[in-house]
Parts: structure tokens; C-alpha cells; sequence
């Protein structure tokens, strides 16, 4: 089933209703992720200072995923930019990985 996200709150309470279904407590819940209580709590009342490291590890934990619709006119152009940017990633991790170490 998909929902359609459009705040912070939105998602946290997506989070919070997908934990309750799923039967886990909030503390058990942060235990087993390898987050603070605190933390989960932020993430489900939609606190906009979350780090999207830990979001995202909670999410994956819970099997939850975000999936973005971009509008059709700009869907080749942003995935052509996309790979442009990724391409350019990858070259200067490559070249990274490939100067000599320094003494």
C-alpha cells in the first residue's frame, strides 16, 4: 500500500502506525536498531532535526521504503542529471582510492 508523504509529521506517524501494527514496542523497537528511544520518538512525531542516517535505519529495520514521483516532463532529464552526478561520484571516489599514501 502506498501513502502519499508531504511533511515530517506524516512520515513519523507512518513510522509510529507501521511499529504499533507490527506489534513492537517503542523501547524494544530502539533496542533492536541501534537507536535512542529518544531518537524513535523524534522520528515518529515527525521532529524536523532528525539525522537521515538513523531515519533511514529505522525505516529499513521496519521494512518501510520512500519512493519518490518525479513529474513525467522532467523524469528523463533528472535521470539523465542523475547519472551525470553519479558518474562524477564514482570518479573521484576511484582516483581517491588510487593516490599513493602519504608519510
Amino acid at each position: 500500500m502506498k501513502f502519499d508523504i508531504n511533511s515530517p509529521e506524516q512520515l513519523g506517524s507512518l513510522i509510529s502506525a507501521s511499529r504499533k501494527a507490527m506489534q513492537m514496542r517503542q523501547d524494544d523497537t530502539a533496542g533492536s536498531i541501534g537507536v535512542s528511544e529518544n531518537f524513535l520518538g523524534k522520528v515518529e512525531r515527525g521532529g524536523e532535526t532528525v539525522q537521515w542516517s538513523k531515519l533511514f535505519q529505522v525505516m529499513q529495520e521496519l521494512g518501510l521504503s520512500i519512493t519518490v514521483e518525479v513529474p513525467e516532463p522532467f523524469a528523463h532529464d533528472t535521470l539523465r542529471i542523475l547519472e551525470t552526478m553519479n558518474n562524477k561520484r564514482n570518479k573521484v571516489a576511484h582516483s581517491e582510492s588510487l593516490e599513493p599514501a602519504r608519510d
